[in-house]
């Protein structure tokens, strides 16, 4: 690893930070650390940096902004990889929005809502970034992300800079091509239609309304977490189950939203895996239907 982070400095990665605990960069504030926190302020750092991983075989992990992300009590072994400061730029141009891959996703939609522009008006209320929800096809209101995306510039493991088109992506219910082929997101175009203001403003205030009185905002949550199974809801089958207010350790079945969890205190990884697995197994019992994980588990088991 020695080798590697010397290889690193050398290529001018701006921040390289050594077995950094992740729990104060997510969202759930829970996580071990990382081997290697690396923080490139350029796509041209970016790509040099995966090149010496590529190259030296060290397993790499993308971090955004800690949402929708559990990260194990163990840590990361590896390199994670969090973008900087410079991949947050932002451009208006007519219909269309050029923006880096590390910008929030609902400062976004707020932006447009000020340019008079809608189509973003469903990502009022993700809090993750661009870059993860192109890789997602993060969604809400019965909207996401594939019906707004035009491209997506990414740095490949290779190192590669690339641009792919939509077509590419495969996009599917909180799925593109990107998991199947890692790469990082360092620009997404999405293409956006005037629209008038007021109409936005109020669709995006009934959301924000919406949010406030049924989601724990002010908790320390990772957004949903489960994936709604095919022709059901994961969030009225728990509920039905009688499993809010449900929990292990300081992990906690919200009261508020049964599809969220909430670190209570000092919750645990292990806490929150083992009280995904008993929602599991109770609403698998209960109704015969399955469950699957949205958020991404992330680290050593």
């Amino acid at each position: 690893m020695q080798q590697v982070i010397t290889e690193l400095r050398e290529a001018g990665i701006a921040h390289i930070l050594e077995h950094e605990p992740l729990a104060a960069y997510t969202t759930w504030n829970i996580g071990g650390p990382a081997d290697l926190l690396l923080i490139p302020e350029s796509a041209e750092q970016l790509a040099a940096a995966m090149r010496i991983l590529h190259r030296s075989g060290t397993p790499w992990t993308l971090l955004g902004r800690g949402s929708n992300t559990l990260v194990s009590d163990k840590g990361v072994r590896g390199a994670v990889i969090k973008l900087g400061k410079s991949f947050e730029e932002v451009r208006f141009d007519g219909g269309l929005v050029y923006v880096g891959g590390a910008f929030s996703l609902i400062k976004l939609s707020v932006m447009a809502r000020k340019q008079g522009l809608t189509g973003l008006e469903f990502a009022s209320g993700i809090p993750g970034t661009v870059g993860g929800a192109v890789y997602m096809n993060a969604g809400a209101h019965g909207s996401d992300v594939s019906r707004i995306l035009q491209l997506a510039e990414v740095v490949l493991e290779t190192g590669e800079l690339v641009k792919l088109q939509k077509e590419d992506l495969h996009f599917g219910y909180r799925h593109s091509a990107l998991h199947e082929h890692p790469a990082i997101v360092v620009e997404a175009v999405f293409r956006l239609e005037p629209g008038d203001r007021k109409e936005i403003n109020a669709v995006m205030a009934a959301y924000r309304e919406r949010r406030i009185r049924t989601q724990p905002l002010s908790s320390a949550c990772a957004g949903s977490v489960f994936r709604n199974p095919e022709n059901h809801h994961a969030a009225k089958l728990i509920e039905e189950a009688g499993l809010k207010g449900f929990r292990c350790g300081d992990a906690e079945v919200s009261q508020q939203h049964a599809n969220f969890i909430v670190n209570t205190g000092k919750a645990t990884a292990k806490d929150v895996l083992t009280l995904i697995g008993q929602i599991q197994s109770i609403v698998y019992d209960k109704y015969g239907v399955r469950l699957d994980t949205e958020v991404l588990l992330v680290g050593e088991r």
